[in-house]
């Protein structure tokens, strides 16, 4: 009986087979295992719009898909789909280092599967896992994009980056928190004229017109002109 393969490129070597060779090809199987565990890769997706497969190559170091993290760089002149082989089952920390304003798609080969998608401006990072749940559709699930709960320590800030990141908008907590509370946010956009304001004691937020205050703008003009 010969050797096979796992989906990953490891070999599985059988009883009686390799004779002489088992000391080289279980350390090409730990070197293998490193890298899938551990491994980091820059590759280019250079190129217009199109589709850039990454391979696994059993019982080798050269697969593009048997890495942990994946940096993909280059300029792209078109929105590019990577894809890797339907039976892969992992998961990757995927780094988005190209140039050009287009989407990068990380997809499995074929099928109808879930898949996910860096934005033309988001040059950020990814953390996924190729399911293989299906033989014909598997998915592609974005870790953080279905998170049911991300906490920042530290008095760390949510930052909202602009356009070209050259600045952000950031959210963070006092220093000191008294009591844990959350806000809830209203379920519908408010409209002109409106702020929004606390409607309970246990942090939900509504959209109030800010006449109800009892300062209109023409007060509020007036109490400026005064007391400046």
């Amino acid at each position: 009986m010969a050797s096979t393969y796992t989906d990953l490129g490891i070999e599985l070597m059988a009883t009686g087979e390799n004779a002489g060779t088992w000391g080289t090809k279980t350390n090409a199987n730990l070197n293998l295992i490193e890298q899938l565990t551990g491994g980091f890769a820059t590759l280019s997706i250079a190129g217009g719009a199109g589709t850039q497969a990454l391979d696994i190559d059993d019982g080798a170091l050269t697969g593009t898909a048997q890495q942990r993290i994946i940096e993909f760089t280059g300029s792209i002149t078109g929105n590019r789909i990577i894809t890797i082989p339907n039976d892969v089952e992992t998961f990757y920390i995927l780094k988005n280092s190209t140039s050009g304003a287009y989407t990068v798609q990380f997809k499995y080969a074929t099928g109808s599967g879930s898949s996910t998608t860096f934005s033309a401006t988001d040059k950020g990072t990814k953390i996924v896992y190729a399911s293989a749940n299906d033989g014909t559709n598997p998915d592609i699930v974005d870790v953080m994009a279905n998170s049911s709960e991300i906490v920042l320590a530290n008095n760390n800030p949510i930052k909202f980056n602009d356009a070209d990141n050259s600045a952000f908008v950031g959210i963070d907590a006092p220093a000191t928190v008294s009591a844990s509370y959350t806000l809830t946010l209203p379920a519908a956009v408010g409209s002109s004229s409106q702020a929004l304001v606390t409607t309970d004691g246990s942090g939900t937020l509504g959209f109030t017109s800010t006449s109800t205050f009892g300062i209109t703008t023409g007060k509020a003009i007036a109490m400026a002109m005064i007391f400046g």
